[in-house]
């Protein structure tokens, strides 16, 4: 009799853990549980309201359901002025103690999800939905992560004597079922890039890249891409990529395959002394521009049809310092631009440092295009 309880208990133990299993499984291959993010590099949705998050610190990237996939196709405009000190207070201390790290629109649900970084490090991520800020749980929610190959070290150091891994995630993004992943690795020649397909089965396709940079007359392995888009030009598809000084480069996606050394196409120069931040995609008449912001200039505006036109590839050094070269583009009156990313087809939510010293959240109209 003994035995028959023993194994009643038994089976009525493995029934349960089956049926635990199945309530902490999600979709995506998710499972139920708390994240370990130690850092937030950089922002972006995937499908379904699965937010994306990159994380140099532990060169993980995480993939979180935030069950906000309720569709908005009527996105109305946002103004949040002052928006930093809100968040301090949100948060309980200065906005002289926070920093803005990247912002992120829902493509469904229109809310902006924004990762801000505390004085000690600490990483906090925000939802903002009309003028509401609150703050997101990473606990008990669906998740799943995956580790970068080939990253740097932790205790690695460039030849300046800074730190590497703050770039292991460069820029993050999410195209045709793949996570896009730009950065630094711990190879021969560190700027890479990778594609890891969505849902997350341990598999990522790496390559290295290299591209001429015109401001310093030089072909270069060693800098990461700072921000990319993906686009379709005359056809093909490419990865559309900006770097430290500004060099716009195209990468065609088909050749970016595992284990490959891939030289872009230098196609325009906009000016060294400066460092690109966000780069979308907008369009109005059925013609699309590519939108940039920066560090040291205004929101640059280029049209796609300039880019198709362009055959060439810029291989020789600019001749004047801070000067352009390549590809036509426009200066915008937007200065001072921290964080931007597109609303909708011809709209972009922008986080602007305005001249009396207000950190803004506002939404751009058409008339920029």
């Amino acid at each position: 009799m003994k035995k028959v309880y023993f194994l009643l208990a038994a089976l009525a133990g493995l029934v349960f853990l089956a049926n635990t299993s199945r309530v902490t499984r999600a979709k995506y291959g998710m499972v139920v549980g708390t994240p370990e993010i130690r850092s937030i590099s950089g922002l972006a949705f995937g499908p379904d309201g699965v937010l994306l998050v990159g994380d140099s610190k532990s060169a993980t990237v995480f993939a979180i359901d935030t069950k906000d996939a309720t569709a908005n196709a009527n996105a109305q405009p946002i103004e949040i002025k002052n928006i930093d000190q809100k968040i301090a207070t949100l948060l309980g201390t200065e906005a002289a103690n926070i920093s803005i790290q990247d912002i992120a629109v829902n493509p469904v649900s229109k809310n902006i999800y924004c990762a801000v970084q505390s004085a000690d490090g600490t990483p906090v991520l925000l939802k903002i939905s009309g003028d509401k800020i609150e703050a997101v749980s990473t606990k008990n929610v669906p998740f799943s992560s995956l580790a970068l190959n080939n990253a740097p070290a932790e205790d690695a150091k460039d030849k300046r004597g800074n730190a590497v891994r703050v770039s292991a995630i460069s820029d993050i993004g999410f195209a045709d079922g793949k996570v896009l992943v730009s950065g630094l690795s711990g190879q021969e020649f560190n700027s890479t890039f990778r594609s890891i397909p969505f849902p997350f089965a341990n598999k990522q396709e790496q390559s290295t890249l290299e591209i001429y940079h015109a401001a310093h007359g030089k072909y270069e392995t060693l800098a990461p891409i700072r921000t990319f888009t993906t686009a379709e030009i005359k056809g093909k598809k490419y990865l559309v990529a900006s770097y430290t000084c500004t060099p716009l480069v195209l990468f065609p996606m088909d050749e970016l395959k595992p284990g490959t050394h891939v030289k872009g196409r230098t196609v325009a120069e906009m000016g060294s002394g400066n460092s690109p931040i966000d780069m979308v995609t907008v369009s109005k008449g059925g013609e699309s521009f590519l939108m940039m912001s920066n560090s040291s200039r205004p929101v640059f505006k280029v049209k796609y049809k300039s880019i198709e036109a362009y055959q060439g590839a810029l291989t020789t050094p600019v001749e004047e310092s801070f000067a352009t070269a390549g590809v036509d583009f426009v200066s915008l009156p937007v200065t001072n631009v921290i964080q931007m990313d597109k609303l909708d087809e011809s709209r972009m939510v922008i986080l602007q440092r305005r001249s009396n010293g207000s950190l803004d959240l506002w939404t751009s109209s058409e008339r920029y295009l």
